[in-house]
């Protein structure tokens, strides 16, 4: 029996790629799980039907976490589901491209509202919680683009950048009520590109990658489930770059 067994996890963006990957993942693991997605409700009822049938209790919701109201409503239906959140996996991102010059506030905020202000109205809705409880784990997503830089990428990588600040004041703050909080930073990965217009129509290319592919949303999920674990019991607000040696970050 898996050491996650029994415990009640919310995972952000699990209707495809590295999100789904993370909810089957700890369906195999003996979790209970509530799904968000922002609208593909096929994606994620394909995601809970998989999830069932590794015996995981499963409750979903479609909701905009671009908006407090709408990350409100997956904090409810975690809740009203499980009764507490243990392990809260947070994925959900934008990444419309666009030069900087010609960037409106209300792009950026769009942005900001959705990957960073998301995470803050989830861990201040599951968080404390978790520490009057003595456990509790969350992991946020940037990406390797927010640490190179990115042309045309400005307002994502100032989002995703805050979220590790998010994760490392968090981490300090809770650490005494063992509630950590960790990164997972993915590199290159073979996603599904739901909006083609900004990334071309081919698939992202593996040079530049020592290790000469992709990677797989099985392996962000896997290195998820590390810090989720007891294995990284020592590790808290720290980034976990899975990007096959792309890029390093000291």
């Amino acid at each position: 029996m898996s050491e996650l067994s029994g415990k009640k996890a919310l995972i952000t963006g699990a209707s495809r790629n590295i999100g789904q990957a993370i909810a089957l993942k700890l369906a195999a693991a003996g979790c209970d799980l509530t799904l968000s997605a922002q609208a593909n409700a096929d994606g994620l009822a394909e995601t809970a039907s998989a999830a069932r049938e590794q015996g995981a209790s499963v409750a979903t919701i479609l909701s905009d976490l671009g908006t407090a109201d709408g990350c409100a409503a997956v904090l409810d239906c975690a809740l009203e589901a499980m009764g507490h959140i243990d392990l809260l996996i947070h994925t959900v991102a934008i990444r419309p491209h666009k030069a900087f010059a010609e960037l409106s506030f209300d792009e950026w905020v769009k942005v900001r509202s959705l990957v960073l202000d998301s995470a803050m109205h989830l861990a201040l809705g599951a968080v404390p919680a978790m520490a009057q409880k003595k456990f509790g784990r969350v992991v946020l997503f940037t990406g390797v683009g927010s640490y190179k830089g990115s042309a045309k990428r400005a307002h994502i990588s100032a989002a995703k950048m805050g979220l590790v600040g998010l994760a490392r004041g968090l981490a300090k703050e809770y650490a005494p009520d063992n509630v950590r909080v960790n990164i997972v930073s993915p590199g290159t990965i073979d996603t599904a590109r739901a909006n083609p217009e900004w990334y071309g129509n081919s698939p992202p290319s593996a040079d530049g990658i020592p290790m000469g592919r992709r990677g797989h949303v099985q392996e962000v999920a896997d290195a998820t489930f590390f810090l989720l674990s007891d294995a990284s019991g020592f590790v808290t607000g720290q980034t976990l770059h899975v990007n096959g040696g792309e890029a390093f970050f000291g």
